[in-house]
């Protein structure tokens, strides 16, 4: 819980007081936040003391009289040159919320001068209060705080009210994403996961719509019934829907939800398989955005398409080199089975298109080429000119990282098929663009961007900032901002 407050950072009632502090000179450190008393930066400056501000850094020190709260904490966000942007305090809240547990609450006396600044230390706080405890109880000194103070100046305005609700809901939906993408595969397939779809929506405005194995063979869903067959669990559609009454303007989402990827007969190497339960990232952000624009009430419509299969080897899987039929009639020769999202991300782009929404994007954790060539954190962004920059766009409104990438009209030849309308896999270099000329294909004329979240859907390394290890919930910002902002 988040509440605002205008009090003096030293008479904060809370376990710990979190002050932000930068680097200055080698060994040096500035504290943030005109709201921090004289003495406490004094203190906190102190010669020998150890605070550092390097980015993520956190040390703890007693307030010895200097505050009501026991124990003082800094966060580093390394240097800073003019004003505070509001990403950088999103990490600095999300990394305190994040190392600062055990205790019950926590006050950021972090410089939160305005509304969007407010918005940013609530979001980062929210997020980075994450535990997983699905399978194993999380022991008492792991545990994130229960109350968060945040200091600002704008305490009272309605602006910064406001600011916090929305940040409830995003930080809620990450949340729900992270959940569902740290959830073992034996728990989570396709039609646990639609089950878990229809769970989340009961209650609210949002409709939602399954087809089983049966209804999406008879409607020609030829590619989740390929990727699906090998698995003795069946593939889903889950459509999703917030539709406000007088909504004029409608946005499609399509997600990838591979809720295990062994590669199927093209099987991954064992060390390939063991973050594979995060395949389904792309539907699980899907599914949290259409949720969150609901309880936002934004108006707009919003239709989620949720792809689901487990990609699986075995007597009834796929084959390299079979033909299938996907949705719309466009046939494909299948030559690596492992390279399947696109299969099922091209059976749900023909049928979001097939209802004319005003533009279709597409989320999916697509290719290894994506890591690749932008590494763990930035996540790619292709499709018509004008979609691509507006997901860029919103990504920097919202604090996470996508890079505009082309989709070079030679590379297009290497999907060619000597039996097929074309093959699913073109050149190894180039692999992520090649994909997205793949799913362009399959979306006409409408405006479309394809989201290639494969890095960062998913942190296998250290913690940082408001990130965890594992699920990471990316695009789901990003996703709100844009339906936001249209």
């Amino acid at each position: 819980m988040i509440t605002l407050t205008s009090t003096d950072p030293a008479r904060c009632a809370a376990d710990v007081l979190v002050v932000a502090v930068a680097t200055s000179s080698p060994g040096a450190v500035v504290v943030l936040g005109d709201d921090v008393p004289a003495a406490i930066r004094t203190a906190l400056g102190a010669p020998g003391l150890g605070v550092s501000g390097e980015i993520d850094a956190v040390s703890r020190i007693p307030s010895s009289g200097l505050a009501k709260a026991p124990v003082i904490a800094t966060v580093g966000v390394g240097a800073v040159d003019g004003p505070v942007s509001a990403e950088t305090l999103r990490r600095a809240a999300g990394t305190a919320a994040r190392v600062l547990t055990g205790v019950t609450s926590l006050a950021l006396a972090l410089p939160a001068k305005d509304a969007d600044l407010v918005a940013a230390v609530a979001e980062g706080a929210l997020i980075g209060a994450y535990t997983f405890d699905r399978y194993r109880e999380v022991p008492a000194h792991l545990r994130p705080a229960d109350e968060v103070q945040l200091v600002t100046p704008v305490a009272r305005s309605s602006a910064a009210r406001a600011a916090v609700e929305r940040a409830q809901v995003v930080g809620s939906a990450v949340h729900g994403v992270r959940d569902l993408v740290n959830t073992s595969p034996l728990d989570l397939f396709p039609a646990a996961f639609a089950d878990t779809a229809r769970a989340a929506a009961k209650g609210t405005k949002v409709k939602v719509t399954v087809l089983d194995e049966k209804e999406l063979a008879a409607g020609g869903y030829g590619g989740l019934v390929a990727v699906g067959q090998g698995s003795t669990r069946p593939p889903r559609l889950v459509k999703v829907v917030w539709a406000p009454p007088r909504a004029k303007k409608s946005v499609a989402l399509v997600g990838k939800g591979i809720t295990f990827d062994s590669g199927g007969l093209s099987i991954k190497p064992a060390k390939g398989m063991e973050a594979m339960k995060s395949d389904m990232a792309g539907a699980a952000a899907v599914l949290h955005t259409v949720l969150a624009a609901a309880q936002l009430g934004l108006p707009i419509k919003v239709t989620g398409w949720l792809c689901l299969a487990e990609n699986m080897p075995s007597g009834s899987a796929q084959r390299p080199s079979d033909v299938i039929t996907q949705r719309g009639g466009k046939t494909v020769e299948v030559l690596n089975t492992d390279a399947e999202g696109r299969l099922v991300l091209a059976d749900g782009l023909v049928a979001a298109c097939e209802e004319k929404p005003d533009a279709v994007l597409d989320v999916a954790t697509l290719t290894g080429a994506q890591l690749v060539a932008l590494g763990p954190r930035v996540s790619a962004v292709m499709g018509t000119d004008d979609m691509r920059d507006e997901v860029v766009t919103a990504a920097a409104r919202s604090g996470e990282q996508f890079w505009p990438m082309p989709l070079p009209v030679e590379l297009r030849a290497t999907l060619k098929s000597s039996v097929a309308d074309m093959a699913n896999i073109g050149d190894r270099f180039g692999g992520m663009l090649t994909a997205g000329l793949f799913l362009k294909e399959f979306v006409g004329d409408t405006p479309w961007a394809h989201l290639d979240i494969a890095g960062p859907a998913f942190n296998e390394g250290a913690a940082h900032g408001y990130t965890g290890v594992g699920g990471t919930g990316v695009a789901v910002r990003t996703l709100l901002s844009l339906l936001e902002a249209r």
